[in-house]
């Protein structure tokens, strides 16, 4: 299967996506409509960014709590924008134990109001607070259209919900997520992306604030790629969470919530991906390293395996995730297309004049071909493997940035903005009516991405009514 070529990105890049999850191992259509079956490899993935996550957000004191799936449906009415945001999406279960049920029960499509509900009885004085409490498991959203890892009914992700006692606090906490956002996907996925808030239209149903990162993808598509976001007392008034200050006098909660989810795994094969397959960032691949050991017969057989089996004992002993490919029944060459299909960051290639001469051959991934392939000292071999992966780490990212950076534009006006987001990102003032964004919308297709921090402080015209406008905003087609 892993043969069989997959079609070119440019040729279709859809299909050439449908098709790399499939044969790449990462995951598989379940039997129910829009849903998907992560696989051992796609899993593995997934547990890499997760422990990196878990870790970060633990050394600033959040602490892991489970909470139930199903929501009584009320729960979804408490808070009006939340409920008006996520109707169309809610599975309901109506029967149980052949029973119907007095009060209809939501499939979790996000957990504000259940941990909302828990908060209220949970939080009385100044001294429980905060409350920096983080959810990991699946929720489920009646999506129409779905695609695996980009937008399925149900997907995985964290979810994190904290509760202030003022609002500096609470904002503070939302971009101190959105940082730890950022730095997850510029030093562990490798994908450069944009912070700052979202447009109102854009907001999550029932927030003040929402920010978001932006990430451009190989068909200069942008992903929303992870959210925080600021709720003031909108979910503390809905559910009553309320504590006594230090002056014993009652207050609402100021509360956050945040998220990144599976669909960073899209990111990561739409950002890094070739026509040969995945290209894995070396942090997070599940495999970094494929011994791959080459011999014709049983006599050179013993020969390779004595020096592949050394090799795989002093690069596992260095730390690194690796793989031994001992299949007998199938070629060298099927081995190779399989690992790159895969997007192994390294292939170490072992056969009988290797042996010979004291060497490895070393196939990069991020460089399919000769270009990427080097033959080195097996002394040393751990120093010098790591020393690669570091090397493609940092060249994924570099690649991926000058790519991004190579298609946003500033357009001159309006008709050169429809021309850029057809095929780009355009760079623009925009007086943050509206108006002017829908119109942007049912013109060209492409939404207002966000609003970037650290924007220097200059005034501008609106691109679109010309109107005075302070801040610029980022102008794409989206998944």
């Amino acid at each position: 299967m892993a043969e069989e070529k997959l079609p070119t990105r440019a040729e279709d890049f859809a299909e050439w996506y449908n098709q790399l999850v499939i044969k790449a191992d990462l995951a598989d259509y379940a039997p129910v409509r829009g849903c998907m079956v992560v696989k051992p490899y796609g899993w593995a993935l997934w547990e890499n960014i997760t422990s990196w996550l878990d870790a970060e957000f633990k050394k600033t004191g959040h602490v892991n709590a489970a909470f139930p799936t199903l929501i009584p449906l009320s729960f979804f009415e408490k808070e009006k924008e939340h409920v008006e945001g996520f109707s169309p999406q809610l599975a309901v279960v109506t029967h149980g134990g052949g029973e119907e049920l007095e009060e209809k029960l939501a499939v979790r499509p996000t957990s504000e109001t259940i941990i909302g509900y828990m908060y209220s009885k949970w939080i009385k004085s100044w001294r429980d607070l905060p409350v920096l409490i983080v959810q990991w498991g699946s929720v489920l959203r009646w999506e129409i259209r779905t695609k695996l890892f980009l937008r399925t009914a149900e997907f995985y992700w964290h979810e994190g919900h904290t509760a202030h006692a003022s609002a500096d606090e609470a904002m503070e906490e939302m971009y101190r997520i959105l940082d730890t956002y950022e730095e997850f996907c510029l030093n562990e996925a490798a994908i450069p992306v944009f912070k700052g808030p979202k447009s109102e239209s854009e907001k999550f149903p029932g927030a003040q604030i929402t920010t978001s990162i932006e990430a451009m993808m190989w068909d200069k598509r942008a992903l929303q790629s992870g959210t925080s976001h600021y709720f003031g007392q909108n979910f503390a008034k809905a559910f009553d969470i309320k504590y006594l200050d230090r002056n014993n006098a009652l207050q609402y909660c100021e509360t956050t919530s945040w998220a990144i989810s599976s669909r960073i795994i899209g990111a990561i094969i739409m950002v890094h991906g070739d026509d040969q397959g995945l290209v894995l960032p070396p942090r997070l691949a599940p495999i970094q390293a494929v011994i791959v050991p080459i011999y014709r017969n049983e006599a050179e057989k013993a020969k390779v395996m004595e020096v592949a089996d050394r090799v795989f004992q002093e690069l596992k002993d260095a730390g690194i995730r690796l793989k031994m490919d001992d299949r007998d029944n199938v070629s060298s060459g099927f081995k190779f297309n399989d690992w790159e299909m895969r997007g192994v960051p390294v292939r170490v290639e072992i056969g009988p004049k290797d042996v010979e001469k004291g060497s490895v051959a070393l196939a990069r991934r991020d460089r399919p071909g000769r270009e990427g392939k080097s033959f080195v000292s097996q002394d040393g071999l751990a120093a010098t493997v790591n020393s690669l992966l570091a090397e493609i780490q940092t060249s994924l990212l570099q690649r991926a940035t000058e790519y991004r950076d190579a298609n946003i534009h500033e357009p001159k006006d309006y008709e050169d903005l429809k021309r850029i987001v057809q095929d780009g990102w355009a760079f623009a003032y925009w007086c943050e009516s509206t108006e002017c964004e829908t119109k942007v919308k049912e013109d060209t297709k492409a939404t207002t991405r966000n609003i970037p921090v650290n924007q220097p402080d200059q005034e501008g015209m609106c691109i679109v009514c010309g109107r005075p406008s302070k801040r610029k905003v980022y102008f794409a087609r989206a998944y």
